[in-house]
This record gives C-alpha cells, sequence and structure tokens, in this order.
C-alpha cells in the first residue's frame, strides 16, 4: 500500500491535470456508478487526505478513491484510452486524461459529506496546515491504546494518517524503538510524530522513501528491507518478522541492538562498521 507521501503527490498530479478544466470526459468502470456522468463539469481540486485521494468536482460531489495495494494513477495527454480491464476510472478534459488502474475504492459523494469516507482518519501529517495542535492530537490518539505495540499503532491510520511499512520501519529505528515496544513505553512520543511529519514532508515531492539522507541506489533506507544485513549504524544484522496491524500482518524490519527489545534495556555501546 502506497505511503502517505506518494498519495500526496499522486494527488498534486491531478490538480495539475484536471483543476480548472471541463471534464469532456467521465467513465466509471465500477458497478455501483457505471452511469455516473461528470462531463461538462469544472474540476476545482484535487487533494489528498492521508492515503485517500479526494477530486472535487463542479456541483458539489466528489470522486473519492484509495489506491489500496494495487492502485495507480496514470495521467497522460487525452487520447484512446488503452484497452485494460483493470482499468477504473476515467477523468479527462480536453488535454489531459488522468486514468486510474486496479483502484481499491470509487465511488461518488457529495462534497459535503466527505467526512463520512475520511472523517475516521487522525491527523495526516503532509496537511498543509500541520503545526503543534496536529501533533499533539496525534500523539494524544496514539495514547488512547497504550498497551498497543509501537509498530503496529503507527500503521493506524485513524491515530495518525500517512504512515506505511516503510516509513514505519524507519521511524522506529530513528527513535531507537522496538517495533513490539507498548505505545506507553515509547519515549517521547511528540518526538516521534514530529520525525513521521519531517520524513514523509521530506519526500513528498519526489520519487521514493529517502530517510538516510542518502540519494544512492540501495542505500535510501536503514532497516527496510535490508534483513540479514549489517545495520549501518553498529553492524548487527537486520531482523525482519510479522507483526499484525489493523490491515492484517505487516512484515517489520529492526535492528535488535539499536532496538533491543521492551524490557532489556539499551544495548551496550558499540562502534560503527565502516
Amino acid at each position: 500500500m502506497p505511503e502517505g507521501d506518494v498519495v500526496w503527490f499522486t494527488a498534486r498530479r491531478l490538480r495539475e491535470a484536471l483543476a480548472g478544466r471541463v471534464l469532456t470526459r467521465s467513465d466509471f468502470r465500477v458497478p455501483r456508478f457505471a452511469t455516473a456522468d461528470l462531463r461538462g463539469r469544472t474540476v476545482l481540486d484535487a487533494v489528498s487526505r492521508g492515503k485517500h485521494l479526494l477530486v472535487r468536482v463542479e456541483g458539489g460531489l466528489t470522486v473519492h478513491t484509495h489506491l489500496l495495494m494495487e492502485g495507480r494513477w496514470q495521467i497522460r495527454r487525452a487520447g484512446p484510452v488503452p484497452r485494460d480491464h483493470r482499468v477504473r476510472l476515467v477523468l479527462a478534459n480536453a488535454e489531459w486524461q488522468a486514468v486510474g488502474h486496479s483502484l481499491g475504492l470509487v465511488e461518488l459523494l457529495r462534497t459535503a459529506e466527505e467526512d463520512t469516507a475520511v472523517g475516521h482518519l487522525g491527523p495526516d501529517l503532509l496537511d498543509p496546515s500541520w503545526g503543534p495542535q496536529m501533533a499533539a492530537e496525534a500523539a494524544r490518539r496514539l495514547r488512547e491504546q497504550p498497551a498497543r505495540a509501537a509498530g503496529e499503532a503507527l500503521l493506524d491510520q485513524t491515530r495518525l494518517a500517512g504512515i506505511g511499512n516503510i516509513y514505519k520501519a524507519e521511524i522506529l529505528f530513528l527513535r531507537g524503538v522496538n517495533p513490539w515496544t507498548r505505545v506507553e513505553d515509547v519515549p517521547g512520543l511528540e518526538g516521534l510524530v514530529e520525525l513521521s511529519h519531517r520524513l514523509l514532508d521530506a519526500n513528498k515531492a519526489r520519487h521514493g522513501h529517502i530517510t538516510t539522507g542518502d540519494l544512492g541506489r540501495g542505500r535510501e533506507h536503514w532497516v527496510y528491507g535490508r534483513a540479514g544485513r549489517p545495520c549501518r549504524r553498529c553492524g548487527t544484522p537486520i531482523e525482519r518478522a510479522d507483526q499484525p496491524s489493523h490491515a492484517g500482518e505487516r512484515v517489520t524490519f529492526w535492528c535488535p541492538r539499536c532496538q533491543p527489545a521492551p524490557g532489556t534495556g539499551p544495548a551496550p555501546a558499540r562502534p560503527p562498521r565502516p
């Protein structure tokens, strides 16, 4: 499932291609909305809310989509749409067309009722108005379930919206928190929330999730996808395991030395390997 920064970037591309232009094509290829027709309406905006996409259209309507695991939006010059059974939605104007492939969710709702679709979400880490108040609210929501494992809690979009499996692993490593540490035992929870915002914000306008500051191929992450390889800080082999989440089992990665298991205390100092 795409991380929140990918969804934000997708919303920006949809906005650049569609906003302010009149729709000349509106093709919903899902049974419930197969007869919906938005042609002749102007697209007003396209925004992300966590991992949800909202395309607002003249007349008080919103096209709500979610990529889930395999969905993607392809923006191209207006023209014939490829024959592909995976296409779920096409929105086009005289210049551009947006083709939604394998979208996990497609629905049309009234703009005034968007909260029925996204109102359950926690503070959006990429909300333009992000600040101390939203950060405090996210930390408060995390603390509502103190016995929950940190790795599980960070993926719960009702606590804070935007974190996926990659950022979960990287954020916990950078904060020295084991994925199975209870939320109530996580030190500096507000700092963890603010780090989450900074990482997603730093990556939202580019491809890839860079958490090490190194753009080199294969050097982008601290622990994610590096099971069995040496920790970039201490040299200890990175471990991986499945961990429950609200959306089912998700694989997680961590350094057993930099992120000691709950109750074991901090690991003794060890010089980093070159």
